[in-house]
């Protein structure tokens, strides 16, 4: 950015060549979507994230109910995993057989896990599941996606400013290497034996 409104500075110089307004200008713009496109990308991705993560925090909360279950037995088979927005809760899960009542009155028995201070046989503790009465996890939390929008918008303004700068990079760099071959073919026009007796300087 320095090296840009130096330029712009000494436009007016007979040094100051077309490649290098044209770098400036395009610094300039670059630095203008930075500033304001990129954080209108990232509200815009994160607003529209946080509708579709709300919508999806209601339907989990209508379609999945909490009862209780009681523990017949411990066993090894494959279980329902513990809730992922509770890591430190997860440690501490283990496999059991459970008995519960559906959402619509009826009982099940089935796979799920627990913490190991509900594992004995006749233990209660409390489980989610959906209107056919299958365990499944903890209806997202309002908090949790107002966290994962307000990453997305974050990551949505950030990939956009990385988008901005290296397309400028890009750019420049072509105009750099039009720059050169310009430079080297003016160099060829003028003499291999450039400065040296008898050729006409």
């Amino acid at each position: 950015m320095r090296t840009a409104i130096a330029v712009w500075r000494r436009r007016h110089s007979p040094l100051c060549r077309t490649t290098d307004l044209v770098e400036a200008w395009v610094t300039f713009a670059v630095v203008l979507l930075i500033v304001f496109a990129a954080p209108a990308a990232g509200w815009l991705c994160g607003t529209l994230t946080h509708e579709a993560l709300r919508e999806s925090v209601r339907a989990q909360h209508e379609q999945r109910h909490r009862t209780t279950a009681y523990v017949v037995r411990t066993t090894t088979g494959p279980v329902l995993l513990p809730d992922p927005e509770n890591p430190s809760e997860s440690a501490a899960h283990i496999g059991v057989v459970a008995r519960w009542t559906a959402h619509d009155g009826t009982g099940r028995t089935g796979a799920v896990s627990t913490t190991q201070r509900a594992a004995r046989p006749g233990d209660r503790f409390r489980m989610w599941t959906d209107d056919r009465g299958r365990p499944v996890g903890r209806p997202m939390r309002g908090a949790t996606a107002d966290t994962h929008a307000t990453i997305a918008g974050i990551g949505a303004a950030a990939a956009a400013a990385g988008l901005f700068e290296g397309g400028r990079r890009l750019f420049v760099r072509r105009l750099a290497q039009r720059r050169y071959a310009r430079l080297d073919r003016a160099w060829a026009e003028a003499g291999p034996d450039w400065g040296r007796t008898g050729a006409g300087s």
